[in-house]
């Protein structure tokens, strides 16, 4: 026969597969003998004319973008940060009670009294908590259930 590397010399003969290809000219598979061997010939020549998917390694990680500033660097990390959000004051029915019977209660009133702070964009009033006496309460957003309760105690609401 033809001389075999000494690792394909250890192979048992029943175990020793040759894949080559019918345009490959210097294959070893060739010279082998049928019963030394199981031969497989493919169409093809070096690698089989294929674009060598057998081969390991390689590539590039996931994300890689050829030298340009990844996705994932680019982005921010933190979250979001909507610039167009509006900051709304949030009080609940309960938090009235300060006020006197038949008071109005608007912006400033509510500056006054410490329950809104800072810079808003509106004020919202929720339902939580009870309320006695009649008020007249001009805010900018305000629950139905706010308004039931207001409404009930013989108060007005306004939104503005």
């Amino acid at each position: 026969g033809v001389p075999i590397l000494p690792e394909a010399e250890r192979i048992r003969p029943v175990e020793l597969l040759c894949i080559y290809g019918d345009q490959e000219t210097d294959s070893l598979c060739r010279e082998l003998n049928p019963a030394e061997a199981t031969l497989i010939l493919m169409k093809g020549a070096h690698h089989l004319g294929g674009d060598y998917d057998a081969r390991s390694g390689g590539g590039v990680s996931p994300g890689y973008e050829g030298g340009q500033m990844p996705l994932h660097r680019r982005l921010s990390k933190h979250g979001f940060a909507n610039i167009f959000r509006k900051k709304i004051a949030v009080i609940n029915v309960r938090d009235l009670a300060k006020f006197d019977k038949g008071s109005v209660v608007d912006e400033a009133a509510l500056v006054a009294a410490g329950l809104v702070k800072g810079q808003q964009d509106g004020i919202k009033l929720l339902g939580h908590g009870e309320i006695k006496h009649s008020l007249e309460v001009k805010v900018n957003q305000i629950s139905n259930s706010a308004r039931e309760k207001i409404e009930a105690a013989g108060g007005k609401v306004e939104v503005i």
